[in-house]
């Protein structure tokens, strides 16, 4: 996935994924476990998801903390540090999507879709007074949003955000609590 995010589907060879395999480059030693390089990118894809997936599970251990505050902010270091994790994933992504969709599509829709889903889900549950569900998903695209363009602007388009981290998700987690207190989107 490291070679796909640098070089992109075309520029990474198979030769270039066999050494940094540890395979023979140009032998063909990939073929052994791999049928094509299109399998290779569904491996890797599906690798990261999963482990994605696990890492959700950690988040609902360490949740319901009693303290909203906490929450959000562990929930925000969360997401960034899985953002920066994946950042060559999500480079690939933001730039293969319309070019593999017969790949991609159901990546992305696992990646995205189960974050703002599970999100809402939180925000509904933990809002007082409670959310509708279409608030609850309101909210989640506006937060999560936040926080993906602060990444997505660093790692896809090169551009440094003028707020740090801790700065962010300080604001960040005001921002969520006052509007999940508030108990509307409206």
């Amino acid at each position: 996935m490291r070679l796909f995010g640098e070089h992109g589907y075309r520029g990474t060879t198979i030769t270039k994924i066999e050494a940094a395999a540890g395979l023979t480059p140009g032998a063909g030693g990939i073929y052994h476990h791999f049928k094509s390089k299109d399998a290779v990118l569904a491996a890797g894809i599906e690798r990261h998801l999963a482990r994605l997936a696990a890492l959700r599970d950690i988040r609902r251990i360490l949740t319901p903390l009693g303290d909203l505050h906490a929450e959000l902010t562990l929930t925000a270091r969360y997401i960034l540090a899985e953002l920066d994790h994946e950042a060559e994933l999500l480079g690939f992504l933001a730039a293969e999507a319309r070019n593999r969709p017969h790949l991609l599509a159901d990546a992305i829709e696992q990646l995205v879709k189960t974050t703002f889903t599970g999100f809402a889900v939180f925000i509904a549950d933990r809002s007082d007074p409670p959310l509708d569900a279409n608030n609850a998903e309101a909210i989640a695209a506006v937060g999560l949003g936040s926080l993906f363009s602060s990444r997505l602007l660093t790692q896809v388009l090169g551009v440094q955000t003028p707020v740090d981290d801790d700065r962010l998700i300080a604001t960040w987690v005001e921002m969520m609590a006052n509007t999940m207190q508030a108990g509307t989107t409206a």
